[in-house]
């Protein structure tokens, strides 16, 4: 079965499920997208690596990482390779100097492992199929919406408890401070608005 190509394009907060997120998956050179719903921990996990973020001890994904390359195993690629009753399923295709395996993961685990490693991620067209959503092709009168997508459509980009609006309120000195507090509690979803809102202020001074 041909193996399609995905990336991560966004990362985003449920406002209709308490502590649920969704990483969308786009496809490599194509419109569609497919959106998985994981939770806030995993998303955590992935946003750190996404933005190269270094927590202050290592997450937990980075220990299998750490583990992984003591043993000099090899991660080559993941694999979401089934869809049972809204449940998407992974494989690690991992490699040593003896042999290759494939190992169940959950899919949140199994992308914040391949942004870790950065392997590519993979899916086939059947699962593409039932759970994608066709983005519009602004080159021609496009199509959206092919099939139901998996995460509702009032999806909002992740932020803060403290949202864009007060993060502007304040001063430079106080969300310096404020990212310093989020960083010492892990809170790393919420530590990526307050650094943007901080680079924005000095690249418009």
């Amino acid at each position: 079965m041909k193996k399609i190509e995905l990336e991560i394009v966004a990362l985003s907060h449920s406002i209709t499920q308490t502590h649920s997120y969704a990483v969308v998956l786009g496809e490599v050179n194509g419109l569609r997208r497919l959106p998985i719903v994981i939770g806030g921990f995993e998303a955590q996990a992935i946003a750190v690596a996404l933005e190269k973020m270094q927590p202050s001890r290592p997450l937990t994904h980075d220990l299998m990482k750490s583990f992984m390359n003591a043993f000099a195993v090899e991660l080559h690629e993941i694999i979401i390779c089934d869809l049972q009753e809204g449940i998407f399923y992974s494989k690690l295709v991992c490699s040593s100097e003896k042999d290759t395996v494939e190992i169940d993961s959950r899919t949140s685990d199994a992308l914040a492992l391949a942004v870790r490693f950065g392997c590519p991620i993979y899916t086939y067209e059947n699962i593409l199929e039932s759970a994608g959503i066709l983005m519009e092709d602004t080159a021609t009168t496009g199509k959206k919406k092919k099939t139901q997508p998996v995460v509702s459509s009032s999806e909002e980009s992740v932020s803060p408890s403290t949202g864009r609006e007060d993060l502007k309120t304040m001063s430079l000195e106080d969300l310096t401070t404020l990212l310093n507090d989020v960083l010492e509690s892990e809170d790393y979803v919420r530590a990526i608005a307050i650094r943007d809102e901080i680079n924005n202020r000095k690249k418009n001074r």
